[in-house]
């Protein structure tokens, strides 16, 4: 190993870590307020809500994000003529906004999953006594539902988010220029593979600590009730004697 070379390798990775950042950011952002909209359809007695919701999430959990990549990127060009007569082609020329929407629509599909699986876990008795107190709908999903899913949902999507940051990697096969594109382009140049992607790794590594950490603390902050009570002088003493 030479540690001066990744050195220098790190660092030039390090070009590409905003683009990835930016990706994993506004996809989780997008993904999650699709993601909201589509457990709420699929948890709604309509069934004109309830199938499309259901078959979405069955399309984009069961194929590739790969796939979803060409498909949406590649596969749409086909449609140019069609896509410039709606007004749309500005946006699926662009590598960027292609990789955003795959990911952002792969990503809401799981996370649908995860909030309406979380909605149902909230205790009906909880509920039964906020409707007790005259809570209105709106209110009920302020106070109770809302925080208690959230609470509830948290850990597992906790996982995709960190599966989040590393998809945006499948951006790199359509010439976005984020860490593994980078990474690519340094081995093609020095044929340093090992090296080279043991840097890359690193960065993505780094990142998902952080992102984990900080919805450890955003759990913990959410869940007081959990914390451990700070004992009292007296029993403390009594404890030591």
């Amino acid at each position: 190993m030479d540690f001066a070379f990744m050195a220098e390798t790190w660092l030039a990775l390090l070009a590409g870590l905003p683009l990835t950042l930016k990706l994993a950011g506004w996809s989780v952002l997008c993904g999650g307020a699709l993601a909201l909209l589509l457990a709420l359809m699929s948890l709604s007695r309509h069934r004109a809500l309830v199938w499309p919701a259901r078959g979405f999430v069955f399309v984009f959990r069961g194929t590739p994000l790969l796939v979803q990549v060409f498909l949406i990127y590649y596969g749409l060009g086909q449609f140019r003529p069609t896509l410039q007569a709606w007004g749309v082609w500005w946006f699926f020329r662009e590598a960027y906004w292609c990789a955003l929407l795959a990911l952002s629509l792969n990503t809401a599909a799981y996370a649908a999953e995860i909030i309406r699986g979380a909605i149902l876990s909230v205790p009906h008795g909880q509920i039964e006594a906020g409707r007790a107190c005259g809570m209105s709908r709106f209110t009920l999903a302020r106070r109770i539902t809302g925080p208690i899913a959230l609470r509830q949902a948290l850990p597992a999507y906790s996982n995709e988010i960190v599966s989040m940051v590393k998809a945006t990697s499948l951006a790199s096969i359509i010439t976005l220029a984020e860490v593994t594109f980078i990474a690519q382009k340094l081995i093609a140049q020095t044929f340093r593979a090992v090296e080279i992607f043991i840097c890359a790794g690193s960065i993505y590594l780094l990142i998902n600590i952080l992102v984990t950490r900080a919805i450890l603390g955003l759990e913990y902050w959410l869940s007081p009730h959990l914390r451990a009570a700070p004992r009292e002088p007296a029993a403390a003493e009594a404890a030591h004697a």
